[in-house]
């Protein structure tokens, strides 16, 4: 083929497509027919990206959900393993007051608390822990009461002056005082240690019942604090007993009660004659 050939229906068909471009212009319906039946043909292909970009975000999003629902199980995991310790330590404390009370026939405020006080300050840079109460002798706080916060046992009053007093922590390493475990009669001495943990020793050696998770509580045993006091939860198991951590942080507590003397008669001859004053008093 000549290039004048090639000319020539090359200029055909720019005449063709001009004239269909006009037609189009004017009569636009003329082509209504194709250019649906060119739809139609695409939609399929249409259909199926748009389905698989659907499909593809839609994949993300599950991954991003299930990580996002992952993290927040685990949360609330977190947060129902402790509020089941808090439920059973609740009632326990409740159960055991009661069949106590019943036992011993004391009236429901037998024990009510002789003093509020702040805590306005505590030691923990070596191994005797000690804090100070904004509380004493005025207001009727006396060596060797009870302190406790809404979480436990903070301590006892060691020394008291007018308007304050000193207690020893529970993690001081003079501190002993007899617990057992909340759900059962597993006695053992908790023993402060320097590091701000407590030694669970048992009394009746032999097989170590202890489980970690364990909580523990006072017994009443030697008439110094009231019975079932929460005191501390079991982290470590040992071979005479158990490493635990107390459940009322002094330096997490603003507010404390002091409590009067569970039993005075029973108790030693040293800690019963105690009555110690700050200096300067």
């Amino acid at each position: 083929m000549s290039v004048f050939t090639g000319y020539v229906i090359a200029g055909f068909g720019a005449l063709f497509g001009a004239a269909l471009l006009a037609i189009s212009l004017l009569q636009p319906q003329v082509f209504a027919g194709m250019r649906s039946m060119a739809v139609d043909a695409g939609s399929g292909v249409g259909e199926a990206g748009a389905s698989a970009r659907v499909n593809s975000q839609g994949f993300f999003e599950a991954i991003k959900g299930y990580y996002k629902a992952g993290s927040k199980n685990a949360e609330l995991q977190r947060e129902l393993e402790v509020a089941r310790i808090e439920l059973a330590e609740a009632r326990s404390v409740e159960q055991e007051n009661k069949r106590l009370r019943a036992l011993l026939d004391l009236p429901e405020g037998e024990n009510e608390p002789v003093a509020t006080a702040r805590i306005i300050g505590s030691t923990s840079s070596s191994a005797r822990r000690f804090a100070y109460i904004s509380v004493g002798a005025a207001h009727g706080v006396e060596s060797g009461m009870p302190v406790v916060s809404p979480k436990g046992l903070i301590g006892r009053v060691l020394e008291v002056g007018d308007e304050s007093a000193r207690v020893i922590l529970l993690t001081d390493t003079e501190s002993t005082i007899p617990v057992r475990r909340a759900k059962d009669d597993v006695v053992a001495f908790a023993e402060g240690r320097a590091d701000g943990s407590l030694r669970l020793r048992l009394i009746n050696l032999g097989i170590n019942p202890i489980k970690k998770g364990d909580v523990f509580v006072t017994s009443g045993a030697g008439g110094l604090f009231p019975p079932n006091i929460a005191v501390a939860m079991v982290t470590e198991v040992t071979d005479d007993g158990a490493i635990a951590r107390v459940l009322s942080n002094p330096a997490a507590t603003d507010y404390v009660s002091v409590r009067p003397i569970w039993q005075a008669d029973l108790l030693p001859a040293d800690l019963a004659d105690e009555d110690a004053e700050l200096p300067g008093e």
